[in-house]
């Protein structure tokens, strides 16, 4: 009889950055909030499923330093990722393509009106930007449109894995994910008071750190969603899934290898802290900081994930201490609601 309940090891016991959350957490994330459900972009009860999720928390964890107008940048930022997520989930590449093209015309033209009766996702994306580019260096909102967009472009390509979901690797399945789970985009709220040069941002040392960033959120992303997921029979896209047809492995087993995983990138970004040269007095100060920044991640998307209800509903703190989460049971997912409509989950444990 398989396990009903599913055992989640504790992968960043040793990450040497803190919990920290940004004293402004409560009246920033309700601001943003606010902005962010006028669009409407969901029925009563899926907006209710996706307030649960708290994305302002994220946001206050993963930027505990910044100004408050940065903070409300990475609240926005964290309504638009899940709301580009949600609504792309359900659809085929061709339409995901066309949600995408939309998004990214707006942050190139974050001033001009959006076409009347466009997919909502064009409106709020643009709003964020214009707002952000407000408080932004030149240098950060470069950075951020490059790893944006190309965080879109691997929506559209998630999107055609899952039409043919069991040609998916490890391999094939990290190099996607890296760039599809938002991270290297996600580090610029704490850019947007930086100036570093691109000869900086994108020597190899800096870029390495940013993909071992984004590879261990990701092992942990999957790690916690996968109980959701197996529930929906959405799971072909968690690298758990993956692990158990390519190495004939249970799900225990599966979890013992991206613990494994897990601790291999640590090492590897620890050690290429090291890496990093010099560039000057100047410059090297604001790549320190730009590095902490880095490293808090894996921290605060680990504290918000049990903190918040997406994958825990309300247990999360206490499958935090015990590290067991009761199976889902499968239930049906109507993939025929699109946009507003869309079946945005609540998990009740």
């Amino acid at each position: 009889m398989a396990s009903q309940k599913i055992y989640l090891p504790e992968t960043t016991k040793q990450w040497p950055w803190p919990r920290l959350l940004h004293p402004s957490y409560e009246k920033v994330s309700a601001e943003s909030n606010t902005w962010f459900q006028g669009f409407k972009p969901f029925n009563k009860k899926s907006q209710y499923a996706f307030d649960k999720c708290d994305f302002g928390r994220l946001a206050s964890l993963a930027y505990p330093r910044a100004s408050r107008e940065h903070l409300r940048a990475g609240c926005d930022l964290m309504n638009c990722f899940f709301v580009i997520d949600e609504y792309t989930d359900v659809e085929s590449e061709a339409v995901v393509r066309e949600m995408i093209d939309i998004v990214i015309d707006a942050l190139r033209n974050p001033h001009k009106s959006r076409p009347e009766g466009e997919v909502v996702l064009g409106e709020i994306v643009r709003q964020f930007w214009a707002l952000t580019l407000k408080a932004a260096s030149e240098s950060s909102a470069r950075h951020f449109l490059d790893s944006f967009i190309d965080y879109l472009e691997s929506v559209v390509e998630q999107a055609k894995d899952r039409e043919s979901p069991t040609s998916l690797t490890i391999e094939g399945y990290r190099k996607m994910r890296r760039r599809n789970i938002g991270i290297r985009p996600s580090f610029m709220p704490a850019e947007l008071h930086l100036d570093i040069p691109d000869e900086v941002f994108y020597h190899p040392s800096i870029q390495n750190l940013q993909w071992n960033i984004a590879e261990l959120i990701f092992l942990d992303n999957d790690m916690f969603s996968y109980n959701k997921e197996q529930a929906t029979g959405d799971d072909c896209h968690n690298i758990l899934t993956i692990a158990m047809r390519e190495f004939n492995l249970d799900l225990d087993g599966a979890m013992v290898w991206l613990y494994d995983h897990h601790a291999k990138i640590q090492a590897e970004f620890l050690a290429g802290l090291q890496e990093v040269p010099s560039f000057g007095l100047e410059i090297d100060e604001q790549v320190r900081d730009y590095i902490w920044s880095m490293g808090i991640w894996p921290r605060s998307n680990d504290s918000w994930s049990f903190e918040c209800g997406r994958y825990f509903g309300s247990k999360g703190l206490e499958i935090q201490r015990t590290r067991y989460v009761p199976l889902l049971p499968k239930v049906g997912r109507d993939m025929t609601l699109k946009r507003e409509n869309v079946n945005v989950l609540l998990v009740e444990l």
